[in-house]
């Protein structure tokens, strides 16, 4: 039954075949890729329309209990931020394959999204030029194994802030706001994180928080064994990109992808026969810029380059970047996040 189920599947998937190349294509190019520098990114123009009211949260060290709150914005230098600056250029952890986020032009061969730009202004603060970026693509689940081992100074890759994730990374204040969401094909019966997917294969990326939220609630879902004999969760279907679930999903190999909806809003753009089940997430989640444990000049820098990026209303960094990348797929955002800092 099942094999006539994935027949069909496929049959019915069959039509998808340029988008599901340019995909795989995607994804094969994506692990540990040193990237030539893209175009110049845009300035941090426009006008000052005042500060944001922030809170204060104490930090403490017993208990997370606002994983959001960073460190107090400050443009001082640090030896972190001297080493880059004797270094030249500011190394960036980044995806490739996710549009409108963090990708590859097939045309230009340049990379560009909300992500890249962020990351070009980094450069631009710290280092006086947008371009002198290394960008480095990293997998889903390399992200902190990459800041761990030295190999970028920053991750800025759609990396949600929490608590399990501050035991071995430093982050920024939150620069968007996401949450967990469903991806299937729009003929599906899927209805949303619900009792809609008993029964159902589903695809996620390891060291994602989607594959955390299946390990506390699958509603059912039918997961197959990838990692048969390995030290990983044999009952999930983890992918190490989460690119790869989309690929997936087009061939009919799983029924859904569970996965962030701002990434997700990206694939069914790329994809017209996919779509976002159900009427919103079902978590709330924050993006922010990794950095290495103990990193605490550069995270402060990135702060000071945040409060500059918001700043401006519609006319700020922030929101033109969202206006050009991501206003398409997410309408309706009017600002960023708020930013949280703590009290040292």
């Amino acid at each position: 039954m099942r094999g006539t189920n994935l027949r069909a599947a496929r049959g019915r998937l069959r039509g998808w075949g340029g988008v599901t190349g340019m995909a795989v294509a995607c994804a094969v190019t994506a692990a540990f890729t040193l990237l030539p520098l893209a175009h110049g990114g845009g300035s941090l123009g426009g006008q000052d329309t005042g500060r944001a009211v922030t809170s204060a949260v104490p930090a403490t060290a017993a208990a997370c209990t606002d994983p959001e709150a960073s460190l107090p914005a400050s443009s001082a230098d640090g030896p972190t931020i001297q080493k880059i600056r004797e270094r030249g250029k500011l190394i960036a952890g980044v995806d490739q394959n996710s549009f409108r986020w963090g990708y590859r032009d097939p045309e230009t061969r340049t990379l560009e999204g909300f992500d890249i730009d962020l990351v070009r202004a980094l450069a631009k603060d710290i280092l006086g030029d947008a371009d002198a970026v290394i960008f480095r693509a990293i997998p889903t689940n390399q992200r902190i194994a990459a800041l761990e081992h030295d190999r970028v100074d920053v991750v800025v890759r759609t990396m949600t802030i929490n608590c399990g994730r501050l035991e071995q990374v430093s982050f920024s204040t939150a620069y968007f706001q996401a949450g967990q969401q469903v991806l299937a094909a729009k003929e599906s019966d899927i209805t949303g994180y619900d009792r809609s997917l008993a029964g159902k294969r589903v695809c996620s990326a390891e060291g994602s928080t989607a594959y955390e939220a299946l390990k506390k609630e699958s509603f059912g879902a039918v997961f197959e064994d990838e990692h048969e004999g390995t030290d990983q969760d044999p009952d999930l279907l983890t992918v190490p990109n989460q690119l790869d679930c989309l690929v997936r999903l087009q061939l009919g190999e799983v029924d859904a992808v569970v996965t962030d909806n701002a990434l997700a809003a990206g694939q069914a753009a790329q994809d017209p026969a996919v779509e976002l089940k159900g009427d919103k997430p079902f978590t709330t989640e924050y993006y922010g810029v990794a950095a290495k444990l103990g990193a605490d000049d550069l995270v402060a820098r990135v702060n000071h380059v945040l409060e500059d990026y918001r700043r401006g209303g519609a006319d700020s960094p922030w929101m033109r970047s969202y206006r050009e990348w991501l206003e398409a797929g997410l309408p309706g955002i009017e600002g960023p996040p708020q930013p949280k800092y703590r009290s040292n």
